[in-house]
C-alpha cells in the first residue's frame, strides 16, 4: 500500500505531507512521490511498532517503537486511516506469525502487546459494522458503494483480528499458560445445632409417623 500521509516533523514546520510506502513488512516515507527513486527519508519495521489511534482525531495514527521512536501521522480522511490501519495490522500480523514459527516469542510483553492490538481491531470492527449499517439504512435507500467499501474494510479487519487471535493462542501455549477450570462455589450451609439426625433418620421417622 502507498499514499500520502501527514507526518509531524517539529514545532517549527508542523505537519508536512510525505509519500508513504508499505511493502514487505516495512513502512518507508519519502518527501514526495516523485522523489521515491532518490531514496527514502526513513523507514520502520512494522513488527517492532505499536500501532496507536487517537480517539479525538479520527484521522490520526501513530507508530511507536517503545523507548526509541514516535512517528505521528495523519491520514487525509477517516476512511484512509482505516485502510492504513488494516494494511499495517495485516502486515504486522503476517510478520509476527512468521517470527512465531521460527522462534517462540513467549515473553509477557509480546502477549500484552498482542492483546492491545486485539482490542484495537475489535474497535475498528465495531466502527466498520456501524458504517455498513448506516449505509444500508440510509434515508434515501441503501448506499451500495459505501456498503461495498465498508464491507471490504470489515473483511480485512476480521482477517487481521483472527490472525492476531491465533498469535495470542500460540504465545499463550508457548508460555505454558494453563486455563484454570471454573469451580462451582460451595454454598455456606449453616448447621442446625438442635437437630443431629441424618437425612435417612429423618425420612424413616416421617414414614413411621405416617403409619401410625
Amino acid at each position: 500500500m502507498e499514499g500520502i500521509l501527514w507526518k509531524w516533523t517539529n514545532y517549527w514546520n508542523g505537519w508536512q505531507t510525505r509519500w508513504f510506502v508499505l511493502d514487505n513488512g516495512i513502512i518507508s516515507y519519502y518527501k514526495s512521490q516523485e522523489e521515491v527513486s532518490q531514496g527514502c527519508k526513513g523507514s520502520v519495521k512494522v513488527s517492532v511498532c505499536q500501532i496507536n489511534v487517537n480517539n479525538i482525531d479520527n484521522t490520526r495514527l501513530d507508530l511507536v517503537i517503545p523507548g526509541q521512536q514516535h512517528m505521528y501521522l495523519r491520514a487525509p480522511s477517516p476512511q484512509d486511516r482505516q485502510k492504513w490501519l488494516v494494511a499495517l495490522g495485516s502486515a504486522k500480523a503476517c510478520v509476527d506469525s512468521k517470527e512465531l514459527k521460527v522462534a517462540a516469542l513467549e515473553d509477557t510483553s509480546s502477549l500484552s502487546h498482542k492483546k492491545s492490538e486485539l482490542r484495537l481491531y475489535c474497535d475498528l470492527m465495531m466502527q466498520q459494522v456501524h458504517a455498513v449499517k448506516s449505509a444500508a439504512t440510509a434515508e434515501g435507500g441503501p448506499e451500495i458503494q459505501k456498503i461495498d467499501d465498508a464491507s471490504s474494510l470489515l473483511t480485512a479487519t476480521c482477517d487481521t483480528f483472527i490472525r492476531t487471535l491465533e498469535d495470542i493462542m500460540r504465545l499463550t501455549s508457548s508460555a505454558g499458560v494453563i486455563a484454570v477450570p471454573y469451580e462451582m462455589p460451595i454454598p455456606n450451609i449453616t448447621k442446625n445445632n438442635n437437630s443431629t439426625k441424618t437425612p435417612r433418620q429423618s425420612i424413616s421417622r416421617t414414614l413411621s409417623q405416617e403409619n401410625r
